[in-house]
């Protein structure tokens, strides 16, 4: 007997390669997941402009990017995007009538709050994944809503608000997969898709449970964040990357080591051999 509810992930069309270069934008859950990323070696960019909650300010960072960094040269776009959504609530500057991405602690005054619909929150995210296949055209756009809570609207009204998200992710996830009968994909490779991954169901429905949250109430616990980088792990990563972060975890571990006598010649050579490994594993799996 099953005593769980168990999210089913579907398997998508690519795989995450061993020390690949990731962008993460969006809520402070895309911090979390983009930082476990950062701890198994793989060269990720998280939130370069400030951690992003809505599908607007999502859209000011690509197009940042894409303006700043891609398009002059300074950095390369990655194969592999994940954008996590937290509300569709926005503030508007009352003087100019722009969507502001942070509020820099101005007084509220000066600002509107709004919510978007699931119309505009889908057009927002539209302009996104289309701006990333601009730069990329084999970008593979990952899209999850992030679990936490938002207490200040109140429940019902967060739970409103996640709602209009997975509406507007969906529409375009439909979008995205209608499409992948009609156009050939680049040359060299195979074209770029939107996706969804449940991060939000996995937390919801199949943790379920106040002991995989904080002290708050709102946001996942460590454990509840591992447990969605186990599921990431096991659905998106290639065997090859598998393989990595197997051979990877002892020496991760053996680094992490806090001796009593650092200074000893014993740890010495011991950090000495760890280092070589490290150096080693990156050098065979293909980080230069």
């Amino acid at each position: 007997m099953e005593f769980r509810t168990v999210v089913q992930i579907p398997k998508p069309s690519f795989q995450i390669e061993p020390l690949e270069a990731i962008l993460f934008v969006g809520s402070c859950f895309a911090d979390s997941i983009g930082q476990r990323f950062r701890e198994e070696h793989f060269p990720v960019t998280i939130n370069p402009f400030g951690t992003m909650y809505n599908p607007a300010s999502v859209l000011h960072t690509i197009l940042r990017l894409k303006n700043d960094k891609w398009t002059t040269g300074i950095e390369q776009p990655p194969r592999v995007a994940f954008i996590t959504l937290g509300t569709n609530h926005i503030y508007r500057l009352k003087e100019t009538g722009e969507i502001v991405d942070n509020c820099e602690k101005r007084p509220q005054r000066l600002f509107q709050e709004e919510e978007l619909s699931v119309d505009e929150c889908a057009a927002y995210l539209l302009q996104v994944v289309e701006q990333l296949h601009s730069v990329r055209a084999d970008m593979q756009v990952v899209f999850t809503v992030s679990p936490i809570r938002y207490q200040k609207y109140g429940f019902h009204a967060s739970q409103l608000s996640k709602a209009t998200l997975l509406l507007a992710v969906d529409r375009i996830t439909h979008i995205y997969s209608s499409k992948l009968t009609t156009p050939l994909p680049p040359a060299g490779g195979v074209g770029g898709e939107a996706s969804y991954f449940p991060a939000y169901e996995l937390v919801l429905d199949e943790l379920r449970d106040y002991r995989f949250y904080k002290e708050d109430m709102l946001h996942p616990s460590a454990q509840a964040v591992s447990y969605i980088w186990q599921q990431l792990v096991a659905h998106y990563f290639s065997p090859r990357a598998q393989q990595f972060l197997k051979e990877w975890k002892p020496v991760k571990e053996a680094l992490a080591h806090r001796p009593f006598h650092p200074e000893s010649e014993e740890y010495q050579r011991f950090l000495h051999e760890t280092k070589e490994k490290e150096a080693e594993l990156l050098t065979r799996f293909g980080k230069t």
